[in-house]
């Protein structure tokens, strides 16, 4: 068990910008924050990696607005919950109800794009790239052997010969510098 004046410091020191005091934080609660999540998660097509680290990304882009008062592992797991919550949101489907003879109902989604949603996906993916393709070289690669390549943390990291949470910060900062490029992109145009 951690003391409370330990954390604190560390808290205060992310606050201030510290990335020493984020590594620390991240180690500390990534696997609590993991499996929580994945005790939440019984769709194959949520990945808990993915929003745990979407988890550490919004509470350290927002840690200024953390209170003291409440337990920081405990912010951590509502910061996740909200972000499962939206993303079962995203992953609902239209669904249509069919009646067989036996009047047993079957639900279908149609989750193919249609052409028109085909031509967006297309180009949004190639303004994605071109973004992409700003950040510095080690972001980019991790990026992309992430969301192109599909690969796991424990592959990625044993690709690069890193370990296991240097992959996860990078990743963690490189989606962080690429938000900033898009927001800088659009409010250039």
């Amino acid at each position: 068990m951690i003391s409370q004046d330990i954390l604190f410091t560390h808290i205060k020191a992310a606050k201030k910008g510290d990335q020493t005091a984020y590594n620390y934080l991240l180690n500390l609660y990534w696997n609590d924050v993991f499996t929580f999540l994945q005790s939440k998660i019984s769709d194959d097509s949520i990945d808990a990696e993915d929003i745990t680290i979407i988890t550490f990304s919004k509470a350290f882009d927002k840690i200024d607005s953390y209170n003291d008062d409440y337990g920081f592992r405990t912010w951590l797991f509502t910061i996740a919950k909200n972000l499962l919550i939206d993303e079962l949101r995203k992953q609902k489907n239209v669904t249509i109800s069919l009646q067989d003879e036996n009047r047993e109902v079957y639900a279908l989604s149609d989750a193919n794009p249609s052409p028109e949603d085909k031509i967006i996906i297309e180009q949004n993916l190639a303004e994605l790239k071109r973004n992409i393709k700003k950040l510095k070289l080690k972001y980019q690669k991790v990026i992309n052997l992430r969301y192109f390549q599909d690969m796991t943390y424990i592959e990625i990291a044993n690709h690069l010969d890193e370990p296991i949470n240097n992959v996860k910060v990078k990743l963690l900062r490189a989606k962080k510098l690429l938000a900033e490029i898009i927001t800088n992109s659009e409010n250039d145009n």
